[in-house]
């Protein structure tokens, strides 16, 4: 791949905020394997943020499992934060979602997420279009009916 893997940390007072934009890929992943790993081990929580990841591979993946392994066994955890189809979807068919609380937004930190869909079997999942026909606010609209046109239809005007 060709885009360029950028990383920023953030060290706040309850957790550290890594946040990686790019590709990651097997070409990139020596450049996260480092950092991420060094902060997951220093018993801290850390937020990966991968909302500016356009690609993630197998590497990648390996790496956060990793580096939450390390983060665990040192007494810290790793959240990884989200909205991209592609990265939520790769991280659901590979399991790691199970492994690694996965959120859409950075806003809820670690240990406030909800539980992930998979882990609550009494929840339903609703579609889009069955939560605007549930709301009552959204009824909807019923045009009058049409008048019924009997015979065939005239041109009127000029030029018939």
């Amino acid at each position: 791949m060709d885009q360029a893997l950028t990383i920023w940390v953030r060290y706040h007072v309850a957790h550290v905020l890594i946040t990686v934009a790019g590709e990651i890929d097997i070409t990139t992943v020596p450049q996260l394997r480092g950092p991420l790993t060094l902060l997951a081990a220093g018993g801290r929580p850390v937020i990966a943020d991968l909302t500016g990841v356009t690609f993630i591979d197998v590497a990648g993946l390996r790496v956060l499992a990793g580096a939450a392994g390390k983060a665990a066994a040192a007494g810290g955890s790793l959240h990884v934060v989200s909205g991209r189809y592609q990265v939520r979807r790769i991280f659901a068919l590979t399991g790691l979602d199970r492994q690694i609380p996965l959120t859409r937004t950075p806003r809820r930190g670690p240990g406030r997420d909800r539980q992930p869909q998979a882990h609550r079997p009494h929840a339903k999942e609703v579609t889009a279009d069955e939560r605007v026909s549930q709301d009552p606010r959204r009824r909807p609209v019923r045009c009058p009916a049409q008048p019924k046109r009997t015979g065939p239809m005239t041109r009127i005007g000029a030029g018939s």
